[in-house]
Protein backbone atom coordinates (compact mmCIF):
# COMPACT_ATOMS: atom_id res chain seq x y z
CA UNK A 1 0.00 0.00 0.00
CA UNK A 2 1.43 3.83 -0.84
CA UNK A 3 1.37 6.61 1.39
CA UNK A 4 0.84 10.29 -0.67
CA UNK A 5 4.52 10.57 -0.92
CA UNK A 6 5.39 7.40 -2.63
CA UNK A 7 2.18 8.10 -4.99
CA UNK A 8 3.00 11.76 -5.70
CA UNK A 9 6.70 10.48 -6.83
CA UNK A 10 5.39 7.56 -8.42
CA UNK A 11 3.08 10.53 -10.62
CA UNK A 12 5.97 12.89 -11.11
CA UNK A 13 8.05 10.19 -12.52
CA UNK A 14 5.44 9.26 -15.25
CA UNK A 15 4.98 5.59 -13.56
CA UNK A 16 1.14 6.37 -14.12
CA UNK A 17 1.71 7.88 -17.43
CA UNK A 18 -0.86 5.23 -18.97
CA UNK A 19 -3.41 5.90 -17.03
CA UNK A 20 -4.04 9.33 -17.31
CA UNK A 21 -3.38 9.44 -21.06
CA UNK A 22 -6.28 6.66 -20.87
CA UNK A 23 -8.64 9.52 -19.34
CA UNK A 24 -7.49 13.02 -20.62
CA UNK A 25 -5.18 12.97 -23.16
CA UNK A 26 -7.13 10.58 -25.38
CA UNK A 27 -5.95 13.03 -28.44
CA UNK A 28 -2.15 11.80 -27.82
CA UNK A 29 -1.60 15.45 -26.50
CA UNK A 30 1.77 15.57 -24.70
CA UNK A 31 0.29 18.87 -23.48
CA UNK A 32 -2.68 17.13 -22.00
CA UNK A 33 -1.00 14.33 -20.73
CA UNK A 34 1.41 16.63 -18.36
CA UNK A 35 -1.59 19.01 -17.61
CA UNK A 36 -3.38 15.69 -16.40
CA UNK A 37 -0.15 14.75 -14.16
CA UNK A 38 0.16 17.81 -12.90
CA UNK A 39 -3.25 17.81 -11.38
CA UNK A 40 -3.36 14.77 -10.19
CA UNK A 41 0.14 15.64 -8.30
CA UNK A 42 -1.64 18.58 -6.96
CA UNK A 43 -4.29 16.28 -5.54
CA UNK A 44 -2.58 14.52 -3.75
CA UNK A 45 0.04 16.87 -2.36
CA UNK A 46 -3.28 18.62 -1.35
CA UNK A 47 -4.53 15.64 0.79
CA UNK A 48 -0.97 15.09 2.14
CA UNK A 49 -1.10 18.98 3.30
CA UNK A 50 -4.57 18.49 4.96
CA UNK A 51 -4.26 15.06 6.57
CA UNK A 52 -0.66 13.82 6.62
CA UNK A 53 1.56 12.16 3.78
CA UNK A 54 1.84 9.21 5.96
CA UNK A 55 -1.43 8.09 5.47
CA UNK A 56 -1.51 4.15 3.86
CA UNK A 57 -3.88 3.10 1.23
CA UNK A 58 -3.89 6.42 -0.60
CA UNK A 59 -5.16 6.56 -4.02
CA UNK A 60 -6.40 8.16 -6.85
CA UNK A 61 -9.96 8.11 -7.92
CA UNK A 62 -12.02 9.71 -10.97
CA UNK A 63 -16.03 10.26 -11.47
CA UNK A 64 -16.12 11.69 -15.10
CA UNK A 65 -19.18 14.11 -16.11
CA UNK A 66 -21.28 13.04 -18.76
CA UNK A 67 -23.03 14.39 -21.85
CA UNK A 68 -26.20 12.95 -23.41
CA UNK A 69 -25.72 12.54 -26.76
CA UNK A 70 -29.13 10.88 -28.12
CA UNK A 71 -32.65 10.54 -26.88
CA UNK A 72 -33.58 14.39 -25.82
CA UNK A 73 -36.13 14.07 -22.65
CA UNK A 74 -37.14 10.54 -23.65
CA UNK A 75 -35.84 8.82 -20.10
CA UNK A 76 -38.99 10.20 -18.23
CA UNK A 77 -41.24 8.50 -20.64
CA UNK A 78 -39.00 4.98 -20.06
CA UNK A 79 -37.83 5.73 -23.76
CA UNK A 80 -34.68 4.92 -24.96
CA UNK A 81 -30.85 7.34 -24.70
CA UNK A 82 -27.60 7.53 -25.60
CA UNK A 83 -24.99 8.78 -23.65
CA UNK A 84 -21.49 8.84 -22.54
CA UNK A 85 -18.62 9.84 -19.96
CA UNK A 86 -16.59 12.97 -21.24
CA UNK A 87 -12.84 13.47 -20.02
CA UNK A 88 -13.93 16.71 -17.07
CA UNK A 89 -14.20 14.68 -14.14
CA UNK A 90 -13.91 15.07 -10.62
CA UNK A 91 -10.79 13.60 -9.32
CA UNK A 92 -9.96 12.87 -5.27
CA UNK A 93 -7.37 11.27 -3.59
CA UNK A 94 -8.44 9.38 -1.00
CA UNK A 95 -7.25 6.80 1.70
CA UNK A 96 -8.75 5.11 4.49
CA UNK A 97 -9.00 6.90 8.42
CA UNK A 98 -9.72 4.36 10.49
CA UNK A 99 -12.42 6.10 12.05
CA UNK A 100 -15.81 5.65 11.53
CA UNK A 101 -16.55 9.11 9.42
CA UNK A 102 -16.39 10.65 6.04
CA UNK A 103 -14.27 13.56 5.70
CA UNK A 104 -13.87 15.25 2.35
CA UNK A 105 -12.60 18.38 1.18
CA UNK A 106 -13.20 19.64 -2.14
CA UNK A 107 -11.33 22.43 -3.53
CA UNK A 108 -12.92 26.00 -3.40
CA UNK A 109 -16.02 24.30 -0.91
CA UNK A 110 -15.98 23.86 3.25
CA UNK A 111 -15.07 20.55 4.16
CA UNK A 112 -17.85 18.10 4.58
CA UNK A 113 -18.15 15.23 7.45
CA UNK A 114 -20.37 12.77 7.47
CA UNK A 115 -20.84 10.18 10.39
CA UNK A 116 -21.11 6.74 9.36
CA UNK A 117 -23.12 5.82 13.09
CA UNK A 118 -26.40 8.30 11.89
CA UNK A 119 -27.49 6.81 7.92
CA UNK A 120 -30.90 8.33 8.14
CA UNK A 121 -31.65 10.93 5.75
CA UNK A 122 -31.28 14.64 6.97
CA UNK A 123 -33.99 17.86 5.63
CA UNK A 124 -31.95 20.09 6.38
CA UNK A 125 -28.43 18.33 4.17
CA UNK A 126 -30.85 18.35 1.27
CA UNK A 127 -29.05 19.68 -1.72
CA UNK A 128 -26.08 19.32 -0.60
CA UNK A 129 -22.56 17.06 -1.14
CA UNK A 130 -23.18 15.44 2.27
CA UNK A 131 -26.73 14.37 1.59
CA UNK A 132 -24.88 12.40 -1.56
CA UNK A 133 -22.21 10.69 0.53
CA UNK A 134 -24.97 9.64 3.33
CA UNK A 135 -27.07 8.14 0.85
CA UNK A 136 -24.02 6.54 -1.28
CA UNK A 137 -22.81 5.28 1.99
CA UNK A 138 -26.76 4.19 3.40
CA UNK A 139 -27.13 2.27 0.02
CA UNK A 140 -23.97 0.51 0.66
CA UNK A 141 -24.38 -0.55 4.19
CA UNK A 142 -28.20 -1.94 3.19
CA UNK A 143 -26.24 -3.97 0.39
CA UNK A 144 -24.68 -6.10 3.25
CA UNK A 145 -20.85 -4.17 3.18
CA UNK A 146 -19.20 -3.24 6.46
CA UNK A 147 -18.30 0.39 6.00
CA UNK A 148 -15.81 1.85 7.17
CA UNK A 149 -14.50 6.20 7.06
CA UNK A 150 -11.76 7.68 4.95
CA UNK A 151 -10.32 11.14 4.43
CA UNK A 152 -10.56 12.55 1.32
CA UNK A 153 -9.50 15.75 -0.82
CA UNK A 154 -10.79 16.45 -4.35
CA UNK A 155 -11.31 18.67 -7.14
CA UNK A 156 -13.46 18.89 -10.14
CA UNK A 157 -13.32 19.87 -14.03
CA UNK A 158 -17.09 19.70 -14.67
CA UNK A 159 -18.28 22.48 -15.91
CA UNK A 160 -20.86 23.81 -13.64
CA UNK A 161 -24.34 24.13 -15.14
CA UNK A 162 -23.07 22.69 -18.14
CA UNK A 163 -25.42 19.56 -18.43
CA UNK A 164 -22.69 17.35 -17.51
CA UNK A 165 -23.76 16.35 -14.32
CA UNK A 166 -21.61 17.39 -11.52
CA UNK A 167 -24.09 15.45 -9.13
CA UNK A 168 -23.86 12.23 -11.25
CA UNK A 169 -19.34 12.29 -11.28
CA UNK A 170 -19.91 13.23 -7.52
CA UNK A 171 -22.06 10.08 -6.62
CA UNK A 172 -19.33 8.16 -8.88
CA UNK A 173 -16.57 9.17 -7.48
CA UNK A 174 -17.60 8.59 -3.76
CA UNK A 175 -19.43 4.92 -5.07
CA UNK A 176 -16.08 4.09 -6.49
CA UNK A 177 -14.15 4.84 -3.03
CA UNK A 178 -16.31 3.41 -0.77
CA UNK A 179 -16.25 0.47 -3.25
CA UNK A 180 -12.28 -0.01 -2.89
CA UNK A 181 -12.24 0.76 0.71
CA UNK A 182 -15.23 -1.50 2.08
CA UNK A 183 -16.12 -3.48 -0.47
CA UNK A 184 -13.33 -5.10 -1.84
CA UNK A 185 -14.06 -3.75 -5.59
CA UNK A 186 -17.05 -5.98 -5.63
CA UNK A 187 -19.50 -3.71 -6.71
CA UNK A 188 -19.61 -3.23 -10.93
CA UNK A 189 -20.20 -0.17 -12.10
CA UNK A 190 -23.94 -0.37 -12.62
CA UNK A 191 -24.49 -1.06 -9.26
CA UNK A 192 -22.47 1.73 -8.28
CA UNK A 193 -24.51 4.14 -11.07
CA UNK A 194 -28.31 2.68 -9.05
CA UNK A 195 -26.62 3.81 -5.61
CA UNK A 196 -26.12 7.22 -6.72
CA UNK A 197 -29.49 7.82 -8.39
CA UNK A 198 -30.75 6.35 -4.72
CA UNK A 199 -28.50 8.87 -2.85
CA UNK A 200 -29.79 11.74 -5.40
CA UNK A 201 -33.49 10.58 -4.86
CA UNK A 202 -33.97 10.02 -1.16
CA UNK A 203 -31.43 11.64 0.21
CA UNK A 204 -30.49 15.07 -2.19
CA UNK A 205 -34.02 15.37 -2.73
CA UNK A 206 -33.71 15.43 -6.29
CA UNK A 207 -35.91 12.38 -8.54
CA UNK A 208 -33.54 11.88 -11.33
CA UNK A 209 -33.65 9.30 -13.59
CA UNK A 210 -30.98 6.81 -14.37
CA UNK A 211 -29.32 7.91 -16.87
CA UNK A 212 -26.56 10.78 -15.74
CA UNK A 213 -25.20 8.01 -13.09
CA UNK A 214 -25.07 5.59 -15.89
CA UNK A 215 -23.73 7.89 -18.52
CA UNK A 216 -20.87 8.60 -15.49
CA UNK A 217 -19.96 5.38 -14.24
CA UNK A 218 -20.24 2.69 -16.87
CA UNK A 219 -18.32 4.61 -19.22
CA UNK A 220 -17.65 5.65 -22.83
CA UNK A 221 -20.83 5.68 -25.18
CA UNK A 222 -23.33 3.67 -23.55
CA UNK A 223 -27.03 3.16 -25.04
CA UNK A 224 -29.73 2.56 -22.34
CA UNK A 225 -32.96 1.31 -22.30
CA UNK A 226 -35.70 2.50 -19.36
CA UNK A 227 -38.41 0.41 -20.51
CA UNK A 228 -38.00 -1.12 -16.83
CA UNK A 229 -36.55 2.20 -15.04
CA UNK A 230 -35.38 0.22 -11.81
CA UNK A 231 -33.63 -2.49 -14.15
CA UNK A 232 -32.66 -0.95 -17.02
CA UNK A 233 -30.95 -2.57 -20.12
CA UNK A 234 -27.48 -0.84 -20.72
CA UNK A 235 -25.32 -1.37 -23.34
CA UNK A 236 -21.80 -0.10 -24.04
CA UNK A 237 -21.33 1.36 -27.68
CA UNK A 238 -17.28 0.88 -28.09
CA UNK A 239 -16.91 3.53 -31.03
CA UNK A 240 -13.63 5.30 -30.99
CA UNK A 241 -14.77 9.20 -31.35
CA UNK A 242 -11.27 10.32 -31.94
CA UNK A 243 -10.93 8.27 -35.59
CA UNK A 244 -14.09 10.32 -36.78
CA UNK A 245 -12.58 13.35 -37.95
CA UNK A 246 -14.83 15.44 -35.32
CA UNK A 247 -14.54 17.34 -32.20
CA UNK A 248 -17.16 16.89 -29.65
CA UNK A 249 -17.91 20.79 -28.66
CA UNK A 250 -20.06 21.80 -25.82
CA UNK A 251 -21.00 25.88 -25.63
CA UNK A 252 -21.98 27.83 -23.16
CA UNK A 253 -24.48 29.97 -24.16
CA UNK A 254 -24.40 32.24 -20.85
CA UNK A 255 -28.07 31.92 -20.36
CA UNK A 256 -29.45 30.07 -16.45
CA UNK A 257 -31.48 27.30 -15.87
CA UNK A 258 -33.26 29.13 -13.26
CA UNK A 259 -36.52 29.87 -13.15
CA UNK A 260 -37.43 27.06 -15.40
CA UNK A 261 -38.76 24.67 -13.41
CA UNK A 262 -41.99 25.00 -15.18
CA UNK A 263 -40.81 24.47 -18.49
CA UNK A 264 -39.69 21.30 -17.91
CA UNK A 265 -42.51 20.09 -15.65
CA UNK A 266 -44.82 21.14 -18.40
CA UNK A 267 -42.81 18.61 -20.51
CA UNK A 268 -43.31 15.89 -18.47
CA UNK A 269 -46.66 16.75 -17.95
CA UNK A 270 -48.14 17.21 -21.39
CA UNK A 271 -46.52 14.16 -22.37
CA UNK A 272 -48.20 12.35 -19.69
CA UNK A 273 -51.35 13.97 -20.64
CA UNK A 274 -51.60 12.29 -23.90
CA UNK A 275 -50.44 8.76 -22.28
CA UNK A 276 -53.47 8.94 -20.00
CA UNK A 277 -56.16 9.71 -23.37
CA UNK A 278 -54.95 5.93 -23.74
CA UNK A 279 -55.12 5.00 -19.85
CA UNK A 280 -51.20 5.22 -19.57
CA UNK A 281 -48.77 7.02 -17.61
CA UNK A 282 -45.92 7.00 -19.87
CA UNK A 283 -45.79 6.91 -23.88
CA UNK A 284 -43.31 4.14 -24.33
CA UNK A 285 -46.84 1.99 -23.34
CA UNK A 286 -48.90 3.56 -26.25
CA UNK A 287 -47.92 2.21 -29.46
CA UNK A 288 -47.15 4.91 -31.68
CA UNK A 289 -49.79 3.52 -34.48
CA UNK A 290 -52.69 4.38 -31.87
CA UNK A 291 -51.00 7.78 -31.16
CA UNK A 292 -51.04 8.61 -34.79
CA UNK A 293 -54.42 7.47 -35.22
CA UNK A 294 -55.60 9.88 -32.44
CA UNK A 295 -53.84 12.69 -33.03
CA UNK A 296 -57.56 14.63 -34.49
CA UNK A 297 -58.61 13.82 -30.88
CA UNK A 298 -55.36 14.76 -28.99
CA UNK A 299 -55.18 18.06 -30.28
CA UNK A 300 -58.42 19.19 -28.75
CA UNK A 301 -58.12 17.31 -25.42
CA UNK A 302 -54.22 18.08 -24.77
CA UNK A 303 -53.57 20.47 -27.00
CA UNK A 304 -51.12 21.10 -30.43
CA UNK A 305 -47.95 21.74 -27.97
CA UNK A 306 -48.69 18.50 -25.98
CA UNK A 307 -49.04 16.75 -29.57
CA UNK A 308 -46.17 17.93 -30.64
CA UNK A 309 -44.08 16.83 -27.55
CA UNK A 310 -45.20 13.16 -28.41
CA UNK A 311 -44.37 13.08 -31.89
CA UNK A 312 -41.10 14.26 -30.87
CA UNK A 313 -40.48 11.50 -27.87
CA UNK A 314 -41.78 8.58 -30.76
CA UNK A 315 -39.22 10.07 -33.46
CA UNK A 316 -36.18 10.78 -30.50
CA UNK A 317 -36.82 7.48 -28.74
CA UNK A 318 -36.56 5.92 -32.25
CA UNK A 319 -33.06 7.77 -33.08
CA UNK A 320 -31.13 6.88 -29.99
CA UNK A 321 -31.75 3.51 -30.88
CA UNK A 322 -30.72 4.44 -34.58
CA UNK A 323 -27.41 6.75 -33.39
CA UNK A 324 -25.99 3.67 -31.47
CA UNK A 325 -26.50 0.80 -34.16
CA UNK A 326 -24.61 3.55 -36.76
CA UNK A 327 -21.58 4.19 -34.54
CA UNK A 328 -21.79 0.59 -33.68
CA UNK A 329 -21.44 0.07 -37.62
CA UNK A 330 -18.85 2.77 -37.93
CA UNK A 331 -21.04 4.63 -39.78
CA UNK A 332 -20.46 7.96 -38.46
CA UNK A 333 -22.37 9.70 -41.55
CA UNK A 334 -25.13 8.71 -40.62
CA UNK A 335 -24.79 9.17 -36.78
CA UNK A 336 -24.67 13.05 -37.54
CA UNK A 337 -27.50 12.96 -39.81
CA UNK A 338 -29.36 11.46 -36.97
CA UNK A 339 -28.45 13.92 -34.56
CA UNK A 340 -28.97 16.75 -36.47
CA UNK A 341 -32.55 15.32 -37.01
CA UNK A 342 -33.02 14.96 -33.17
CA UNK A 343 -31.91 18.59 -32.74
CA UNK A 344 -34.25 19.74 -35.75
CA UNK A 345 -37.38 17.73 -33.32
CA UNK A 346 -35.66 19.60 -29.94
CA UNK A 347 -36.36 22.65 -31.47
CA UNK A 348 -39.58 22.73 -33.46
CA UNK A 349 -41.38 19.41 -31.81
CA UNK A 350 -40.24 19.59 -28.07
CA UNK A 351 -39.99 23.00 -28.36
CA UNK A 352 -37.19 22.93 -24.95
CA UNK A 353 -34.64 26.05 -27.26
CA UNK A 354 -36.12 29.02 -24.97
CA UNK A 355 -38.66 29.56 -22.84
CA UNK A 356 -42.00 31.34 -23.48
CA UNK A 357 -41.91 33.14 -20.22
CA UNK A 358 -39.17 35.00 -21.65
CA UNK A 359 -38.70 35.29 -25.38
CA UNK A 360 -36.37 38.09 -25.26
CA UNK A 361 -34.02 35.52 -24.08
CA UNK A 362 -33.12 32.95 -26.81
CA UNK A 363 -29.46 32.40 -26.27
CA UNK A 364 -29.84 28.37 -26.96
CA UNK A 365 -31.51 29.82 -30.85
CA UNK A 366 -29.55 32.10 -31.43
CA UNK A 367 -26.11 29.77 -30.13
CA UNK A 368 -27.73 26.60 -33.15
CA UNK A 369 -27.99 29.32 -35.65
CA UNK A 370 -24.61 30.65 -35.64
CA UNK A 371 -23.19 27.54 -35.28
CA UNK A 372 -25.10 26.41 -37.83
CA UNK A 373 -23.59 28.96 -40.34
CA UNK A 374 -20.19 28.55 -38.93
CA UNK A 375 -20.79 24.41 -39.72
CA UNK A 376 -21.90 25.16 -43.47
CA UNK A 377 -24.04 21.74 -43.46
CA UNK A 378 -20.82 19.58 -42.14
CA UNK A 379 -21.27 17.85 -39.06
CA UNK A 380 -24.27 18.07 -36.60
CA UNK A 381 -25.84 20.49 -33.47
CA UNK A 382 -28.31 19.80 -31.11
CA UNK A 383 -29.26 21.19 -28.21
CA UNK A 384 -27.87 19.36 -25.18
CA UNK A 385 -29.86 18.06 -22.14
CA UNK A 386 -33.00 19.81 -20.18
CA UNK A 387 -32.90 22.43 -23.01
CA UNK A 388 -34.32 26.42 -22.67
CA UNK A 389 -30.96 27.51 -21.53
CA UNK A 390 -27.82 25.94 -20.95
CA UNK A 391 -25.79 24.70 -23.32
CA UNK A 392 -25.86 23.23 -26.94
CA UNK A 393 -23.13 20.14 -28.60
CA UNK A 394 -21.84 20.50 -31.72
CA UNK A 395 -19.72 17.62 -33.62
CA UNK A 396 -17.16 19.39 -35.72
CA UNK A 397 -15.15 18.76 -38.07
CA UNK A 398 -11.49 18.86 -37.03
CA UNK A 399 -10.60 21.17 -39.49
CA UNK A 400 -13.66 23.56 -39.05
CA UNK A 401 -12.80 23.62 -35.17
CA UNK A 402 -10.09 26.40 -35.27
CA UNK A 403 -13.19 28.38 -36.68
CA UNK A 404 -15.98 27.18 -34.65
CA UNK A 405 -14.53 27.73 -31.60
CA UNK A 406 -13.77 31.46 -32.65
CA UNK A 407 -16.67 31.98 -34.02
CA UNK A 408 -19.02 31.04 -31.06
CA UNK A 409 -16.75 32.89 -28.55
CA UNK A 410 -16.74 36.11 -30.63
CA UNK A 411 -20.08 35.60 -29.52
CA UNK A 412 -19.98 34.91 -26.19
CA UNK A 413 -16.63 35.56 -24.62
CA UNK A 414 -13.04 33.52 -24.38
CA UNK A 415 -13.55 30.06 -23.04
CA UNK A 416 -17.14 29.62 -23.81
CA UNK A 417 -16.21 26.83 -26.14
CA UNK A 418 -15.36 23.70 -24.80
CA UNK A 419 -13.78 20.40 -26.79
CA UNK A 420 -14.62 17.19 -24.78
CA UNK A 421 -13.61 13.69 -25.67
CA UNK A 422 -15.44 10.18 -24.74
CA UNK A 423 -13.82 8.32 -22.03
CA UNK A 424 -13.63 4.85 -22.64
CA UNK A 425 -13.55 4.65 -18.70
CA UNK A 426 -16.19 5.29 -16.17
CA UNK A 427 -15.70 5.97 -12.42
CA UNK A 428 -12.52 4.37 -11.53
CA UNK A 429 -9.54 4.01 -9.29
CA UNK A 430 -7.21 5.71 -11.40
CA UNK A 431 -4.01 4.47 -9.45
CA UNK A 432 -2.52 3.50 -6.23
Amino acid sequence: MSDCTQLAAALKNGAHDKALSALYALDGSARRLDQARDRAVHTVEAFAARYGAGARGAALFSGPGRTEIGGNHTDHQHGHVLCGSVDLDMLACAAPNGLNVVRIQSEGYPALEVSLDDLAPKKEEQNTSAALVRGVAAKIKEMGYALSGFDACANSTVLSGSGLSSSAAYETLVGNIFNRFCCGDKLDPISIAKIGQYAENVYFGKPCGLMDQMGSSVGACVAIDFNSPSDPVVERVDYDFSRSGHALCIVDTCSSHGDLTDDYADITREMGAVAAHFGKKVLRDVPSEQFRAAIPALRKECGDRAVLRAMHFYADDQRAVQEAEALKAGDFGRFLALVNASGRSSDLRLQNTWSTSNPRQQAVPMCLAIAEELLDGAGAVRVHGGGFAGTIQAFVPNEKLEAFQAGMESLLGAGKCHVLHIRPTGGTVVCE
